[in-house]
């Protein structure tokens, strides 16, 4: 397989379909195309006409939305543990996940996903704290009801846990205070390894997205 990405430390929607993959040690090939340069486009269009990031390749197959990518990982190499095996806690993971998948659009314009800067500050409004107050309470009530199946959203990582991974590097960057539950769960993220893999990639990298580089 192939995966194409984006820039580590912008590209969010890269970081999904790249933290499944990495997580169940799936092999296969990254190839990284700089967002918001003159020949990105004409890049991205030779694996798909959308133009975006991230695709998987797979043979003949061709897929270029990060839920969808993470929803065929899981029925083709997973056995469909990318998400949890109860029929409820499943149903409850995918909602999550549609709904940071389709929603928080505060939380995408204000708080851009920026892995290398740190301690940055934003003014934000009642809109965005609106959404964070929203992710804050999913990840406490999923943690809340879960937590005795292990540290992540449903106990066990689950492709809601990849969703929401980004949102995680942005709240740390802009310093967003969380309710001690939320907080944990943060941590949780921070410190997994392919996590932290991904960050020091993304801090490696010499790309300046000048949209990207909000807050002081």
């Amino acid at each position: 397989m192939q995966l194409i990405i984006g820039n580590k430390n912008y590209s969010s929607w890269s970081l999904r379909a790249w933290l499944l993959l990495s997580h169940h040690k799936i092999p296969f090939e990254e190839v990284r195309i700089p967002l918001d340069q003159e020949d990105t486009h004409a890049r991205l269009t030779r694996y798909s006409d959308a133009g975006k990031v991230p695709v998987l390749l797979d043979g003949e197959l061709t897929i270029w939305d990060s839920l969808a990518i993470c929803e065929y990982v899981s029925e083709n190499y997973l056995e469909g543990r990318g998400w949890p095996a109860e029929v409820g806690a499943r149903a409850e993971a995918r909602s999550c996940s549609a709904e940071m998948h389709s929603g928080f659009q505060q939380v995408r314009g204000q708080l851009p996903m920026n892995c290398r800067a740190t301690a940055r500050h934003v003014a934000g409004n009642a809109a965005l704290e609106k959404e964070i107050a929203r992710v804050d309470r999913i990840w406490s009530n999923c943690r809340q009801t879960h937590v005795s199946r292990g540290p992540w959203l449903f106990g066990q990582f689950s492709i809601a846990d990849c969703m929401f991974a980004p949102v995680v590097s942005r709240f740390s960057t802009y310093g967003i205070k969380m309710s001690p539950e939320a907080a944990q769960y943060m941590e949780c993220v921070l410190d997994d390894e392919h996590m932290r893999e991904w960050l020091r990639q993304a801090r490696a990298e010499s790309e300046i997205l000048d949209a990207e580089e909000v807050g002081a």
